[in-house]
């Protein structure tokens, strides 16, 4: 009799693991062993899953497919027999993320620590992208998303608030002069976007009324970490989030410019996740975690 649900399972172990060496393991089998196991599926399915090379493994097309469907499959699995054994209010198995470059870095990235050594049998897979993906599609657990949610069938927990500061180096300031009004930053090197003109137009209250100021400079950059790289040296004036800038500031490392000014208003962050009628421990876990750690927005500066 085939054993539908342990070929999948040993597949899905395999993608998350990258490898049948480092599948095998959990699996309780040799990496021999699990690699016959998932050659069997192939030959049963009828088409190839994986692309093997002597260093890694990457999906095929079929396998993508194959790899979502699955996942939610052995998740609902493991969910009911978690339910069935007594382990529901464990939090434990593969936690995957995703959010922006900058939040991950700047405001993830120094508390995960914390949240695996509380929860010792989660295995979190974190995938930082300024794109935004199709959490059913790649099987995301929890998505961390920046600006206002569209309307969707997803659950989602407001974690914090956010907002745009103009800020630039003291080395910047201490060549250039520091713009005391927001039309002296029409004659300053601010970072520019090509792709995104609307980028390039900051707002701001003048005389009582919300106006635009276009700003120009020698350097069009989209990516926002380069960005900031770009300011501490000294090069240019830039506009980026205050949880990527929160602690350069701190470290007066930039200087904010025109906040009094500013018209750029709050912009919410939530935390995503899939509507299921039973959540496996871990989403909780870590969306209750992210709350804890970020409410109130520890990079209001």
């Amino acid at each position: 009799m085939i054993d539908h649900a342990s070929e999948m399972a040993a597949f899905v172990q395999v993608v998350d693991s990258k490898g049948f060496s480092a599948a095998a393991p959990a699996l309780g089998l040799s990496p021999s062993a699990v690699s016959k196991l998932i050659t069997r599926l192939e030959g049963r399915l009828g088409v190839r899953l994986l692309q093997r090379t002597t260093r890694a493994i990457h999906l095929t097309a079929e396998g993508e497919a194959f790899y979502a469907a699955a996942r939610r499959i052995v998740n609902e699995i493991e969910t009911i027999e978690d339910q069935i054994t007594g382990q529901r209010d464990t939090p434990h198995g593969l936690l995957k993320v995703t959010t922006s470059l900058a939040f991950a870095t700047h405001q993830l990235a120094p508390v995960l620590s914390e949240f695996l050594d509380r929860y010792p049998r989660v295995q979190l897979e974190l995938l930082p992208t300024d794109r935004v993906v199709d959490m059913v599609e790649e099987g995301i657990d929890v998505a961390i998303r920046i600006g206002r949610l569209p309307d969707t069938s997803f659950m989602a927990r407001k974690i914090g608030e956010d907002k745009r500061l103009i800020c630039a180096a003291p080395t910047y300031l201490a060549r250039h002069g520091t713009p005391r009004r927001p039309e002296d930053l029409v004659r300053h090197n601010c970072i520019v976007s090509r792709e995104r003109a609307y980028l390039n137009r900051w707002q701001f209250r003048i005389d009582g009324e919300i106006r635009e100021i276009e700003v120009a400079g020698r350097l069009s950059v989209n990516e926002g970490e380069l960005q900031m790289q770009l300011a501490l040296q000294g090069i240019v004036i830039v506009r980026l989030t205050r949880l990527t800038v929160a602690q350069a500031i701190r470290d007066g490392a930039l200087v904010p410019l025109l906040e009094d000014v500013s018209a750029d208003g709050p912009v919410p962050i939530h935390a995503v996740y899939p509507h299921r009628r039973h959540l496996a421990p871990k989403v909780p876990a870590f969306v209750n975690f992210l709350i804890e750690k970020f409410t109130p927005p520890p990079w209001n500066v």
